[in-house]
């Protein structure tokens, strides 16, 4: 069975979409969907169902999902280790990312890599700690850059960072010019929230703290609930490397007592990593412990 008509496949399943699937592997549309096709005469029943929206998974092709990514990763592996053997740092890595660790970190950990490493072909999948977690048991990445998964996420972590959550209040709130807020005062008040039931930060911070705010908005984009707050629609909260570059009237101050997420690298095994994504490590440590003094030994 060919491994590339199944990576087109998986693609096309991830991304709910034959065009960018051809668009992630360098083919048309067409030249995606001949491959898929294949596959399907191959197997012997129909993997995807075609709508004027996109794909989406059959039942059948569902439960084909798990095999078909063992022979796409068995293939990359194989191509990794004679790379290895031959001392060469080739190949192809699917790496997920927090939001907030995109913007801050991973344009400069990219920099530096694809300098070294230019015949590594890089994906980059951003999304929420339910997503990511979700990623990780499917492995349809090697690795990401994130908070910790979720408890029951059957995963191995290497910590780089712990990162301060912070309030955020409109510029005239009563509390603005104090030098930190207390948790409790965020109890029945006005709330704007981003992404609700994702497991983010917000959602494991309320819940950790059993804290419930007044909901007032829900947002799906952080810097859209940013500037709600300037214009005082309500408060919100998320860790410091989100707002760290934003311009704004948005006053952020620490929590009493100072709460923190752990920020590190999450990955299925260790030990099954590729070379390549062995020196992505490397890289995203060098980048992390070089930029701050809240490294996690």
């Amino acid at each position: 069975m060919d491994s590339l008509k199944c990576e087109a496949f998986l693609l096309a399943a991830q991304k709910g979409s034959l065009t960018q699937a051809g668009e992630a592997l360098g083919y048309t549309q067409s030249g995606i969907t001949r491959m898929i096709r294949s596959l399907e005469n191959e197997i012997g029943f129909p993997l995807l169902v075609r709508t004027p929206h996109g794909v989406r998974l059959t039942s059948d092709g569902e439960t084909m999902l798990p095999s078909l990514r063992n022979i796409v990763r068995a293939e990359k592996m194989a191509m990794n280790r004679g790379a290895e053997i031959r001392g060469i740092i080739q190949g192809t890595l699917h790496i997920g990312s927090y939001y907030s660790v995109s913007a801050a970190w991973m344009p400069k950990i990219l920099r530096a890599f694809r300098q070294d490493f230019p015949q590594v072909d890089i994906h980059l999948h951003e999304g929420t700690n339910l997503e990511l977690s979700r990623w990780l048991t499917e492995r349809s990445i090697d690795l990401c850059l994130s908070a910790q998964p979720a408890k029951g996420t059957v995963c191995d972590w290497i910590p780089l960072y712990r990162d301060e959550l912070r309030v955020w209040l409109p510029p005239d709130h009563p509390a603005a010019r104090q030098k930190d807020f207390p948790i409790a005062a965020l109890q029945g008040a006005p709330f704007i929230i981003t992404l609700p039931q994702h497991d983010t930060d917000i959602d494991r911070f309320l819940a950790a703290e059993q804290i419930e705010p007044d909901i007032q908005f829900t947002t799906a984009d952080p810097y859209t609930t940013y500037c709600m707050v300037e214009e005082g629609l309500g408060l919100s909260l998320n860790n410091t490397l989100t707002t760290e570059n934003w311009p704004g009237r948005v006053v952020t101050l620490p929590f009493r007592p100072v709460r923190y997420i752990e920020l590190g690298l999450a990955m299925p095994r260790q030990e099954d990593l590729s070379p390549a994504a062995k020196k992505f490590i490397e890289y995203a440590q060098r980048e992390v412990k070089n930029k701050s003094t809240s490294y996690v030994l």
